[in-house]
């Protein structure tokens, strides 16, 4: 029984110190992520949530106090059933003296006794009185044989209540290992509540960034509503302004017929001076005309460089035009870019991270074949111990055999008395014990290693399940995290963007305002002058419809390409956000099903006190028939020791007969 404790108790402590180890290693592993993970974010909120590495230290130490007390309950125990054992074979031993004694005394006694015909009465009395002894005798045996009875079945029960004791201590360390296991998921219940509280900031914070997104697209819509009637204001003055370079260009041919007339005027000029010396008297009349011909051709040149003045400005203001067009479409072609860009950046981030994950997952890897080793080799130095426990049973078995085939020697060779036979009975009896203690040894051991087997297969299912929910959650905050800063940065772009719009309007609204101020003025100047060349002009203005037309197509196509990407943008932030939702929903499930857990472990606590509690009922029972025990043997020793004063009495008056006798025949 020592040996059995001491293997248990080395057992015990092992188990103690690999469980401490894995605890104390899947603790520093726990807290370093959630320190990188936080030193990631940067949130100061969320570094307070993070344990303290001495959480354990107060279950250790109740853990230490409750062993203490059942070993020092053990050792009571202990000393209790030596006390009762050397008792019981102190009785039995006193027992069989007196018997012995008593039997020899007797035997001595009627081989001694003279038998007479004189002395018969007193011969029929004494025999009556040897009777009745032998009678009591006979009682005494049968109450010794009864107690010897009793003492087996209490020395069974204090067997097998040391074996539901050994059986409540291993339960008593499945409950308190399961009881750190309880606060540890209380623990992970806790942190679960906590990321679920981040989890419903992100939650909102997605909803506010939903909000802005649905104000930027409004902002968005009102902004191509506005491009729009700048478009359409756009394609009125480019319309006037074509309108003006219609009128220009009537100018200009005007100015060219009428500088042909010059040089028709000149040529008559030439002809006049010629005939100046036939026409004198027209000479007057002509040199006015020429003066006046030269009044309007000054008149005419100034108008013309006025006409080119303005179709310079004309032209400035159309190619400015252009320039704003090309920089909108270079604008879109940038933020396409900048798209690409960003879905490049979010690819890499992807790999990084399975990259990372999968170095996490080789290091754990190790971390636990190393433990698997040591774990194999406390194993093996387990299977050598049991392997010397089963060669001592093996001897033990040998040397049954060897007691037997001698008791069989003895029985044949028939030199075996009474006590002899009793003493071969006690000495089978005990070999009987030896093999139930056999036995149940075996049974102990073999139960011990099963539950040495579940305990580790039921640690390491836990810690890989723990690990798994750790990894799933922090990948869960980390792609939850990605995505709230995915979403904050293309808020801020579209702010930047709406910005950069509402300025640009602004400086279009201020270049139309000027532009349309002067085109009004040209426009008021111009009326008057190029009213008669509206006809010339309608063949230009259909050709620069059709430019128009194949304009406002381009611009429509580039809207239609905008409304695609922001109905993509909409979509994926649908499909983000319902994968956000399918996650939270897959850890609600699991936090259920780990709540049901913990309730089944609670059940299975209450039916193991309700267990001690029978053990102690049952101890306590027991403990009263080993009382009752002691109190018959005390009556059965009183009564034997009665029966010897008796048997010493009628040895005295015998002897005084027979010398009585003696007297009388000498």
């Amino acid at each position: 029984m020592a040996t059995e404790i001491d293997f248990l108790r080395d057992q015990n402590q092992r188990l103690n110190e690999v469980l401490r180890r894995y605890q104390m290693e899947d603790f520093s592993k726990y807290s370093l992520v959630q320190e990188a993970v936080f030193k990631g974010d940067g949130d100061d909120t969320l570094k307070n949530t993070v344990v303290d590495r001495s959480f354990l230290a107060p279950l250790i130490i109740e853990y230490d106090k409750h062993l203490e007390e059942l070993n020092g309950q053990l050792k009571y125990y202990k000393k209790q059933m030596g006390e009762m054992k050397l008792q019981f074979e102190n009785v039995i031993k006193e027992n069989e003296r007196l018997h012995s004694e008593l039997k020899d005394a007797i035997e001595k006694q009627l081989e001694t006794f003279p038998f007479g015909t004189d002395m018969g009465s007193d011969i029929y009395t004494d025999d009556e009185t040897v009777r009745n002894l032998q009678e009591q005798l006979q009682l005494a045996n049968q109450e010794k044989t009864q107690a010897v009875e009793l003492w087996q079945t209490v020395s069974q029960e204090l067997g097998r209540l040391q074996r539901l004791y050994q059986e409540h201590m291993t339960e008593a360390q499945i409950h308190v290992v399961e009881s750190q296991k309880q606060k540890t998921n209380q623990h992970f219940l806790e942190t679960v509540t906590e990321q679920n509280v981040e989890i419903e900031q992100l939650r909102k914070q997605l909803r506010q960034a939903k909000l802005d997104l649905r104000v930027a697209a409004a902002k968005v819509e009102e902004l191509t509503k506005v491009t729009e009637n700048l478009q359409g204001q756009m394609q009125k003055k480019e319309e006037e302004m074509l309108s003006a370079q219609g009128r220009e260009e009537a100018s200009d041919r005007r100015s060219q017929q009428l500088q042909s007339s010059i040089k028709q005027l000149e040529t008559r000029l030439c002809v006049a001076i010629q005939e100046a010396t036939q026409l004198r008297a027209q000479k007057t009349h002509l040199e006015k005309r020429t003066r006046e011909l030269q009044a309007k051709c000054n008149e005419l040149e100034n108008e013309k460089y006025e006409a080119i003045v303005r179709a310079r400005n004309s032209m400035q203001l159309l190619e400015e035009a252009n320039l704003q067009k090309n920089q909108a479409v270079l604008q879109e072609k940038q933020k396409e870019e900048d798209v690409e860009k960003m879905k490049e950046t979010v690819s890499r981030l992807v790999q990084d991270a399975a990259m990372i994950t999968r170095k996490e997952v080789a290091n754990t890897r190790k971390q636990y074949s190393v433990q698997i080793s040591r774990l194999t080799e406390e194993l093996s130095a387990l299977q050598m111990e049991c392997a010397e426990k089963q060669s001592q049973i093996e001897r033990a078995i040998r040397e049954k055999k060897a007691v037997e085939e001698e008791l069989e020697k003895i029985y044949h060779e028939g030199k075996v008395n009474e006590s002899d036979y009793r003493k071969l009975e006690e000495m089978h009896q005990r070999c009987l014990v030896a093999e139930r203690c056999k036995d149940d040894l075996q049974l102990r051991l073999k139960t011990a290693e099963n539950k040495i087997k579940q305990l580790e297969i039921n640690s390491s299912e836990e810690i890989s399940r723990c690990q798994e929910m750790i990894r799933k959650l922090q990948d869960i905050l980390e792609s939850e995290r990605e995505n709230c800063g995915f979403v904050s940065e293309q808020r801020l772009k579209l702010q930047q963007e709406n910005e950069q719009l509402q300025k640009e309007t602004e400086d279009l609204r201020k270049i139309a305002l000027e532009a349309q101020k002067k085109a009004k003025l040209k426009i008021s100047t111009m009326e008057h002058e190029f009213s008669i060349k509206e006809h010339g002009f309608e063949v230009q203005l259909r050709e620069m419809e059709d430019s128009n037309r194949n304009s406002t197509v381009e611009l429509r196509h580039l809207l239609v390409t905008q409304q695609k990407a922001a109905n993509r943008w909409k979509e994926e932030t649908k499909k983000l956000t319902e994968s956000a939702e399918i996650r939270i929903s897959s850890l609600k499930s699991e936090l259920s099903r780990q709540k049901l857990h913990t309730q089944e472990l609670l059940s299975q606590l209450e039916m193991a006190n309700e267990k001690v509690v029978e053990n102690e009922k049952l101890i306590l029972e027991h403990q009263e028939k080993a009382n009752r025990l002691q109190r018959r043997l005390s009556q059965a020793e009183q009564r034997a020791a009665s029966a010897s004063q008796q048997l010493s009495v009628i040895t005295v008056q015998r002897r005084k007969a027979a010398s009585m006798m003696n007297l009388e025949n000498i």
